[in-house]
């Protein structure tokens, strides 16, 4: 299959990932774009796990106020202070301070959800899926989907981005990792509305 140089120059605006790189997703997928997106995705969360280890030295404290009624702080870590000199790097700090501010989330991720507080939904969850009746295996998937819902509700990573709703924020972290090749993350935030 014939990759053209228009093709792989589209795709890489679009990801700003290196030619070759490039070339050999679009090659991989014979010439479909989306699917070149989506290998070029889980080759990102590939390298992604190699970062893992990393230490995040360096980062930005980004804030945020929104008519003087909300105020937010966030915390992006990565691991040059050349990345967080970036144009990419602030305008995603930037977002995720802005998607803060509107979204209202409690949590980064599901892992900072404390124990006690997600055994308690849970059991609250079970209560409302037992009360309807239903056989225990619909209840459970009852369970699981108001689950889902409930992180969508309190974790960041899980939320849609409020500028475009199909993209979650732990995907454009990805996307931002993949592209940059440091390791990044959203440290913590807080979040203030007026009189609460």
């Amino acid at each position: 299959m014939i990759i053209t140089a228009k093709e792989i120059a589209e795709l890489r605006a679009k990801t700003g990932l290196p030619m070759m790189e490039v070339k050999s997703a679009l090659i991989e997928a014979r010439g479909d774009e989306e699917e070149a997106i989506k290998i070029l995705r889980k080759r990102g969360l590939s390298k992604l796990a190699k970062r893992v280890e990393r230490e995040t030295k360096s980062g930005l404290i980004e804030s945020y106020i929104h008519d003087g009624k909300i105020g937010v702080l966030v915390e992006v870590l990565t691991e040059t202070d050349f990345v967080a000199k970036n144009s990419d790097f602030k305008e995603f700090v930037h977002n995720i301070a802005l998607h803060i501010a509107a979204a209202n989330p409690k949590y980064v991720s599901r892992e900072e959800i404390p124990a006690a507080d997600l055994d308690k939904e849970k059991q609250i969850l079970t209560d409302e899926a037992k009360a309807t009746g239903k056989p225990e295996e619909i209840a459970k998937k009852i369970v699981e989907g108001k689950l889902n819902n409930f992180y969508l509700e309190v974790c960041l990573l899980d939320q849609p981005f409020i500028k475009d709703q199909d993209r979650k924020i732990g995907e454009m972290l990805t996307d931002l990792v993949s592209k940059i090749g440091e390791k990044i993350v959203i440290s913590r935030f807080t979040r203030f509305e007026l009189g609460k």
